[in-house]
């Protein structure tokens, strides 16, 4: 069952949030404000996979990857907001490198390159990978669903169209040949 992060209290959110980030080594530093205004911006049914924060425009970003996108906010004191999202889909790599105590990620959308800093070293990873597998699920073959059309209910709908005189006789061959074939 999919977490309701728009009806959840203040206190279940919390809990959520120190689920994830024990799960994945989630880092949330300075990220309270930014945390608390996520689930007015994550659409019906949307599930946060996992979430880091660092640096990026010389100011400290929640970065919240989703099952459907990545989103960065930053909610500061006197400005107000800052979001941007990235469609899984649409995200061409992500990278990542690790220091002594702090790395980087980098995720580009063919548009744009997004280079987040000061990322705690034990998030790095974590993180990197989660995104891997979200974008390794959205694009694997499985994920598109096949639908097999039935040959006699597509001649049905012809002969329906034929009766009707929608297609003329030739039409209607023309149409069964392509579909017996």
């Amino acid at each position: 069952m999919v977490f309701n992060y728009k009806s959840a209290s203040k206190k279940q959110l919390k809990d959520e949030y120190n689920r994830i980030a024990n799960e994945a080594n989630a880092g949330k530093f300075l990220t309270k404000k930014e945390l608390m205004y996520l689930p007015d911006i994550l659409q019906l049914g949307e599930e946060i996979l996992t979430f880091t924060s660092g640096l990026m425009d010389k100011n400290t970003w929640l970065i919240t990857l989703t099952d459907r996108r990545i989103i960065f906010l930053d909610k500061g004191m006197l400005y107000g907001l800052k979001q941007e999202d990235i469609p899984l889909n649409r995200v061409n790599a992500i990278s990542s490198s690790t220091g002594l105590f702090f790395g980087n990620i980098t995720i580009t959308d063919g548009a744009k390159g997004r280079e987040i800093s000061n990322v705690f070293k034990k998030t790095v990873k974590a993180f990197t990978n989660k995104c891997q597998e979200a974008l390794d699920a959205i694009n694997s073959p499985q994920s598109y669903t096949v639908q097999q059309i039935d040959p006699y209910a597509q001649l049905e709908k012809l002969a329906t169209f034929k009766d009707k005189g929608i297609i003329s006789a030739d039409e209607f061959e023309i149409e069964k040949q392509k579909i017996l074939a």
